[in-house]
């Protein structure tokens, strides 16, 4: 495929930006090459800047769960911005968007629209803290919440210890009081809370771990989880910025049946555009400013566009059989690739929840935990990225990435995407040529 506007694209724009890019994984150095510049999205496709089409299972990693520029998102936002792009004033909007939410979520009774997956995760800690007087936080090895300086933390040199910092220009003082732990390790938990309960405010967990691969945990060590926060007057916290109104509208709350203290959202709620949004019981939210006195403000935040987009979204989301059939599409999908993979014993396996999948060149049956990954096996699926790029499919640019179906790809699509993948599977493993998919 060609790709001369790309590289004159990227080649321009590292003049302008770190890298070259305005997120880091867009850089591509995970794979390798030149990021593709996109310059349209329809349905389930994505088209480069050089005309090149794409199968994308990216969906701008995860919020275009109805697809690019679905006709009733397009045609709500361009109302919208008739009207207007944005006041730093509250809108009919916000209110329609919230009652969406909250009337069709039993998990929480307020919230707070924010920009971003970051901002609400940064803000929910702030809240957990000031709620309860009390200063750490727990985290997990191979969970992702954003940016802030409190998150950007990897495990300090034993269990149940203070965390370092992950990123230049995050004190220790700040890392300090962040603790990080394995996933689906009790006894780790328990040493961290007998320890550190006198001064831990909260406990957060991407319940569907999809940052770092996609780590799905036992129902028994969430509820785990549920009961020794409880017990210890601790806080839980489920970032559901990915797995929010994607595995189902009430995310992985309601999909294992467990209600957390706090919860954050993103993504799929601004249906594109950027939004965020935490929220929690009536009592734990009006510690919120100006109800109470902890500060979060933002001049963008319950942005009438965002809420517009995210009102078409989920109203569609809301439609009968709309996630059952989503799941059905995805296991299809990731059950061909699977028989595949078994009936050529390859050491690949497609781990799936909801639409959301995860290629792991691995033979076991279940990977729970970031260092059951085997980095080595990230050299398989860069090889597999660019025979995909070359036979018109677009992954996120990095084998710990997660991939995500939306209501736009067709079974016939994804038959034909499946059956296509198998054949490069092939020649990644075995150098025989693949399939093409026209």
């Amino acid at each position: 495929m060609k790709k001369e506007q790309s590289e004159k694209l990227y080649s321009k724009a590292k003049e302008y930006f770190p890298g070259g890019v305005n997120s880091p994984v867009r850089a591509f150095r995970s794979v390798g090459g030149t990021p593709l510049f996109i310059d349209r999205g329809e349905g389930c496709y994505v088209f480069d800047a050089d005309g090149n089409r794409y199968l994308d299972f990216c969906c701008s990693w995860g919020p275009l769960i109805l697809g690019h520029a679905h006709s009733k998102v397009v045609e709500k936002i361009n109302a919208t911005v008739q009207r207007g792009t944005s006041f730093g004033a509250p809108t009919r909007l916000e209110n329609e968007l919230a009652e969406l939410i909250i009337s069709n979520n039993p998990f929480i009774e307020k919230l707070r629209f924010v920009s971003s997956g970051t901002e609400a995760v940064m803000s929910a800690i702030r809240l957990a803290r000031a709620y309860t007087g009390k200063n750490r936080i727990i985290k997990f090895d191979g969970c992702y919440h954003g940016h802030a300086d409190a998150m950007l933390v990897k495990a300090g040199s034993g269990l149940a210890t203070f965390g370092i910092s992950s990123s230049a220009g995050v004190p220790e003082s700040v890392a300090g009081d962040t603790i990080v732990l394995p996933l689906n390790d009790e006894a780790a938990m328990e040493a961290a809370i007998n320890k550190h309960k006198d001064d831990l405010a909260a406990v957060i967990i991407e319940p569907v771990p999809a940052n770092n691969g996609l780590l799905l945990q036992d129902k028994s060590y969430l509820e785990f989880l549920r009961d020794i926060t409880r017990k210890h007057n601790v806080l839980l916290i489920f970032d559901e910025v990915i797995s929010g109104f994607r595995i189902g509208f009430t995310g992985a709350a309601g999909f294992y049946g467990i209600k957390p203290d706090i919860l954050t959202y993103g993504k799929i709620i601004g249906g594109g555009m950027p939004v965020g949004a935490y929220g929690a019981s009536a009592a734990i939210m009006q510690k919120i400013s100006p109800d109470g006195n902890v500060y979060q403000g933002g001049t963008l935040s319950g942005n009438p566009v965002a809420m517009a987009a995210g009102i078409a979204t989920l109203t569609e989301c809301l439609k009968k059989d709309f996630y059952e059939s989503l799941e059905k599409k995805t296991n299809t999908f990731t059950g061909i690739l699977n028989s595949f993979a078994k009936e050529n014993n390859l050491p690949f396996k497609v781990f799936s929840i909801g639409s959301i999948f995860w290629f792991a060149f691995s033979e076991k049956e279940k990977i729970q935990r970031a260092d059951e990954i085997d980095s080595e096996s990230m050299t398989k699926f860069n090889t597999l990225y660019h025979e995909l790029l070359d036979h018109g499919i677009y992954f996120g640019p990095s084998g710990y990435e997660v991939g995500f179906i939306s209501d736009a790809h067709t079974e016939e699509i994804l038959s034909d995407a499946a059956k296509g993948i198998c054949g490069m599977l092939k020649k990644t493993f075995a150098g025989s040529s693949p399939l093409r998919i026209d």
